[in-house]
């Protein structure tokens, strides 16, 4: 029944993906051992329940999910926590000596010694699949376990699996506050393998989900926990149509069809709606028209772009509900229309809306946003602008050349990263009657590039007309 496997990874990763089991959990009438304790009118609920759990002997939902970490401390407090006791046991690994903030510690030494376990787990959850879609990652690409032996496991599934959709669910540097010094560093790295092996990867940032909660929420002193559950609201809302029946359906293979117009370009911006602080709730009414210009408004977006002029190049927007499709449409065509110098030109029908019945838990209404715009680049430049500060001198670069790590590498991410930004750039300004060679180097089509080699990044890749 087009399943998903979970794979959570890293401290972030788990604390994400945690929340993320606890607001399914709810959404399906389960409690926190797994037992549905609904009454028998609503046990429609389990009826897709298998997307993400599997019915144990006892008759207990099991999560399809593997958690992994290069240090115990994070998995122990899960299993402590909330909903520790409704993973199985043996889908937890972790080893001892963690990753220091080193992503090569994750990718190359201390994550390739524990690879091999992870992906017996994970053969044997898709071989209990009937009919599997696909599989979503959970992980953050500053640290040293999410980025490196994130970006690792997502290599060898892709390799294994390549036909099946990945999905990752990716936290990204923030502009303003930084954990760790070499960041940069990781981040790059990682999104040198994201481009290559993630079908759709979802960028969220600490920063703009802090300002979210304190800026629409009103809370004045959030927690990592309120920031993950706007997050778990966003992953609930892309798999709802999987798991509830509904008027239009959409699935993560729909998702990916529909939005990303080049192979690449498969980096999005988030969002949800309705977001009112608790004092405001009572007096607003949560109407199509109300959820959909919040969710164009890019103070609700959960990665920081900083930037008014981008455009985007597609938009899915999945209303859950008992919502008028006539409506959603009106709407939609009335915002595309006021804000067509939003959107290029080059794709006519490029808002993509879905309907599940379905709402959350605790709401009548909701709405989840999902972008692939152009002004995503903004978060790569300010990755590549840190990176290129630091590599010039060539700083931290022994901790990782330490762990069997070439220095070359460094440089084949810089230039990949410096790609993907001018061909987002070259995609912005493109025009109805623009043609371009998609197998062609920047250089040579008239965009400015920092270099003429291509790395064979658009190989094989047939001519595109716009």
């Amino acid at each position: 029944m087009r399943e998903i496997v979970h794979i959570q990874v890293g401290q972030c990763g788990n604390q994400i993906g945690a929340n993320f089991w606890e607001t399914i959990t709810g959404e399906h009438g389960l409690d926190k051992t797994g037992t549905f304790v609904e009454d028998k009118a609503n046990r429609h609920l389990l009826d897709k329940a298998d997307v993400y759990f599997t019915e144990a002997q006892s008759g207990k939902y099991v999560p399809r999910a593997v958690l992994v970490d290069l240090e115990p401390g994070v998995l122990d407090a899960i299993k402590s926590g909330p909903v520790g006791g409704i993973f199985r046991p043996d889908n937890i690994i972790h080893a001892q000596s963690g990753a220091g903030n080193n992503w090569a510690k994750g990718h190359y030494s201390e994550g390739a010694e524990i690879l091999e376990p992870i992906m017996d787990t994970i053969r044997r959850e898709v071989e209990n699949c009937d009919s599997i879609q696909g599989f979503q990652l959970c992980h953050s690409l500053g640290g040293g376990t999410g980025s490196g032996l994130g970006t690792l496991l997502l290599t060898k599934i892709k390799t294994d699996y390549h036909e099946k959709l990945m999905c990752t669910f990716s936290v990204v540097p923030s502009p303003i506050v930084s954990d760790t010094i070499v960041e940069p560093y990781n981040a790059t790295l990682s999104v040198h393998q994201l481009v290559e092996h993630s079908d759709a990867t979802f960028c969220l940032d600490n920063q703009a989900l802090y300002d979210i909660c304190q800026r629409t929420l009103k809370l004045t002193t959030p927690t990592y926990t309120d920031l993950n559950r706007l997050v778990s609201q966003v992953m609930s809302g892309v798999t709802c149509s999987l798991r509830f029946p509904g008027q239009l359906n959409a699935d993560l293979r729909k998702l990916s069809v529909n939005l990303i117009p080049f192979p690449r370009l498969h980096f999005f911006l988030s969002g949800f709606a309705p977001l009112f602080s608790s004092e405001n709730a009572a007096y607003n009414q949560i109407s199509v028209s109300e959820l959909t210009s919040q969710l164009f408004n890019g103070k609700n977006m959960m990665a920081a772009t900083g930037s008014t002029t981008g455009k985007y190049l597609t938009a899915s927007l999945s209303f859950r509900g008992k919502v008028s499709t006539k409506e959603i449409d009106q709407r939609l065509f009335e915002y595309k229309t006021k804000n067509a110098a939003n959107f290029v030109d080059w794709i006519p029908n490029n808002i993509k809306s879905s309907v599940c019945d379905v709402p959350p838990k605790d709401m009548k209404v909701s709405a989840t946003f999902v972008g692939n715009t152009t002004s995503i680049q903004d978060l790569f430049k300010r990755v590549s602008g840190q990176f290129n500060a630091m590599f010039k001198k060539k700083a931290f670069v022994h901790w990782y050349t330490a762990e069997g790590m070439d220095e070359m590498e460094f440089t084949e991410a810089e230039l990949n990263m410096k790609d993907l930004i001018n061909e987002y750039q070259q995609y912005q300004t493109a025009t109805v009657g623009d043609k371009f060679q998609a197998n062609e180097s920047f250089h040579d089509s008239g965009f400015d590039s920092q270099h003429q080699d291509d790395h064979s990044h658009h190989d094989g890749q047939a001519e595109e007309t716009f």
